[in-house]
């Protein structure tokens, strides 16, 4: 009896190993054909003898001119951005200017993304924060810094402001 058990899984194992290999030269042949399409679809190689014929370049387009002069821009504006990292504080700022404004306006009001602030009077710095604030100017990013502060900040950041022309000019710059 145990002599047919044997058997019988031995012949189960021999059926399940054909079946497996039969499985195995399916997916070979798959590879093979999938070989054999690419194959066909690659190019031959095209062989040049090694003269050399000028080029002349052709004249730049108007929009590569443009983008041209976009790019020479935009590198001197990184360099200047550069610069001015480097540079330390001409003189010191309140830690609500340097939390608020500093990012975009420059540690000193000098403009970096924002435009430059040092000139601008108390009246003028402070029409222009409630004018943001309350949406009057449209600009989400001074919005959103303004939104929650309170008159007398908006106040405080104006008189500060107004006074960078003359700290810039007592610090020597």
């Amino acid at each position: 009896m145990i002599r047919h058990i044997i058997a019988a899984i031995t012949i189960l194992l021999a059926a399940w190993a054909v079946w497996f290999m039969a499985q195995q030269d399916r997916k070979a042949e798959r590879f093979t054909h999938i070989q054999q399409l690419i194959q066909k679809t690659q190019m031959e190689k095209v062989h040049v003898a090694n003269t050399v014929t000028p080029i002349s370049k052709p004249e730049p387009t108007a929009a590569q001119t443009k983008r041209k002069k976009e790019e020479d821009e935009a590198s001197k504006k990184l360099k200047a951005l550069r610069e001015r990292a480097g540079n330390v504080m001409a003189f010191k700022v309140s830690p609500l200017y340097k939390q608020k404004c500093s990012s975009c306006h420059g540690v000193n009001g000098e403009g970096i993304i924002g435009p430059k602030l040092i000139g601008k009077s108390e009246a003028e710095v402070y029409q222009d924060l409630v004018d943001f604030k309350s949406g009057k100017r449209k600009n989400y990013v001074m919005y959103g810094l303004l939104s929650k502060m309170n008159d007398q900040q908006l106040k405080e950041l104006s008189h500060e402001i107004s006074t960078f022309a003359e700290k810039l000019k007592a610090a020597g710059n």
